[in-house]
């Protein structure tokens, strides 16, 4: 009897709407984080705007703009049956390879790196490493969930390969902080799907041995694989006396910023810091600290509680998702968004090397803001699917 009526709810759930299932606390935590993101980017922006005679309101209508564009993506993602994107992985995975090559041949140099394509008729710019962090996700998922449980090391070597070729494409930008992000991605993917230990414990090592090279040896004789301006911004967080007026000095003022803004913070437009722009790239990477001087701790805090909440929704998801394509699919976004919060804020208070990695729907910009919309999207369509096959 009770068999019976647990299978007869069974084909009930299955019988309705997808949008029963989906998570919409996850999709209003992100818009939350994303509005406040557009409002830090105001702030951080207006007066130095306005004493160069602009429009104080450029940089938070593009981002406005940019989360608008956002939303659009995340419901899209939501409503297409995830499992779709199985059936597309080699060919997204090849056009990212293709953006990526491109980049190096028609991009315009921008702040020492060829990593956007500049749309000539808005002027927008569009990054391709941000759009390949999902489209690698999506490949990995898609090439282990086949291997999933036990897998061996020639498989691992193939899911290195997979995950190698856009990282070089990327370092020959150079753009070493999505490089990190690759990282850590394929890391939370492999140990979920059942990669042995001593096989994460080699690739652990050689990644080591590979970091030490980097820092330390000439590459075929020629340029450093890091020139020395690369080299200081990564290490000057374990010194932080060292070059103050170079590798140190936007450790420093943002330090000073977030210190600033004590508990309860100086007030939205009122930070000290931010109005006379001591902070460089703060409607940027460094966003983290207009937030922390304007509203104090309890602003952090709350940032960091919408993060955790959006952790937990997503790990749950990845919990109860139907099949190993699904729950591949999310632990590789939560490692995505887990690692950049993580990268952002550690480097802003001096525990982490300075990258350039952005704050997921918080930092300057349309291509990382679109793709962290679309990743969430992607999550809620697992979890809104899991009592279908």
């Amino acid at each position: 009897m009770i068999s019976r009526l647990l299978n007869r709810a069974q084909r009930r759930r299955e019988l309705q709407s997808p949008a029963w299932f989906a998570d919409y606390s996850l999709a209003l935590a992100a818009l939350a984080i994303a509005l406040l993101g557009v409002a830090m980017n105001y702030s951080s922006t207006w007066r130095s705007l306005s004493f160069e005679g602009g429009d104080p309101w450029t940089v938070a209508r593009r981002q406005a703009i940019f989360v608008g564009l956002g939303v659009v993506a995340m419901v899209v993602a939501a409503v297409v049956d995830y499992r779709v994107l199985r059936a597309y992985a080699t060919h997204a995975y090849l056009a990212a390879l293709a953006a990526l090559g491109a980049l190096l041949f028609w991009a315009p140099e921008i702040r020492n790196a060829r990593s956007w394509f500049v749309l000539p008729v808005f002027g927008f710019q569009v990054q391709p490493s941000e759009f390949a962090k999902l489209v690698v996700i999506v490949s990995l998922a898609a090439f282990v969930a086949s291997h999933e449980g036990y897998l061996r090391f020639d498989t691992l070597f193939n899911a290195g390969v997979l995950l190698v070729v856009p990282m070089v494409l990327i370092y020959l930008q150079p753009d070493l902080g999505t490089m990190l992000v690759f990282v850590a991605v394929a890391m939370g993917m492999l140990l979920v799907a059942g990669a042995q230990v001593r096989h994460i414990v080699v690739i652990t090592l050689i990644g080591i041995l590979l970091l030490v090279l980097v820092f330390s040896i000439d590459a075929f004789q020629g340029p450093r694989l890091l020139n020395e301006t690369q080299r200081n911004r990564l290490t000057a967080f374990l010194d932080q006396d060292f070059e103050p007026l170079e590798a140190s000095y936007n450790l420093r003022q943002s330090q000073i910023a977030i210190g600033a803004g004590g508990i309860w913070g100086q007030g939205w437009k009122q930070g000290t810091q931010t109005n006379l722009d001591l902070v460089p790239e703060q409607h940027n990477d460094f966003i983290f600290t207009a937030l922390g001087e304007e509203f104090g701790l309890v602003g952090g805090t709350v940032l960091l509680a919408l993060y955790a909440y959006m952790t937990l929704r997503i790990w749950q998801i990845a919990r109860v998702a139907s099949d190993p394509f699904g729950r591949l699919l999310t632990v590789g976004i939560l490692s995505m968004l887990l690692f950049q919060v993580f990268q952002n804020i550690g480097m802003t208070i001096g525990i982490m090397p300075i990258t350039g990695i952005p704050l997921p729907l918080m930092s300057h910009g349309g291509s990382g803001t679109i793709t962290a919309f679309a990743a969430v999207g992607i999550v809620i369509s697992v979890g809104a699917r899991r009592y279908t096959l």
